[in-house]
């Protein structure tokens, strides 16, 4: 079955840095476009950066442009999201998701999601 496992969660100071990533198996993960959401407590998930099934191209939430960057590895199956200038309002669970072809930023695109991992920024 498919499975996507997020790890880099944790705890950190407002204005830093952190890395997620996020490793896919039984999928042809190079099939798949791939993204990351975040869901804070008492909030809908909301779309954060999507990449395209061969990284060709990314697309990103307005609220972390210029902060985050996504990229993937095709030879791993893997997913990172780096996210720098860390903000208290990027505290959340962050979830990866595939979906077959093309990039969305509609979480009812998305085929499959991960279990998520929690970010915490701390002011």
């Amino acid at each position: 079955q498919v499975q996507l496992v997020e790890s880099g969660g944790a705890l950190v100071q407002a204005g830093g840095s952190l890395s997620l990533s996020c490793t896919a198996s039984g999928l042809t993960f190079s099939t798949y476009a791939m993204a990351w959401f975040r869901q804070a407590p008492g909030k809908e998930r909301e779309f954060v950066v999507a990449i395209a099934m061969t990284a060709g191209s990314t697309r990103y939430g307005d609220s972390v442009k210029g902060r985050f960057t996504i990229s993937r590895d095709n030879t791993k199956n893997t997913v990172w999201l780096q996210m720098t200038k860390l903000k208290p309002e990027d505290t959340a669970v962050y979830y990866c998701a595939a979906r077959k072809t093309f990039v969305s930023t509609a979480t009812r695109d998305y085929n499959y999601w991960g279990q998520g991992t929690q970010v915490t920024v701390s002011s």
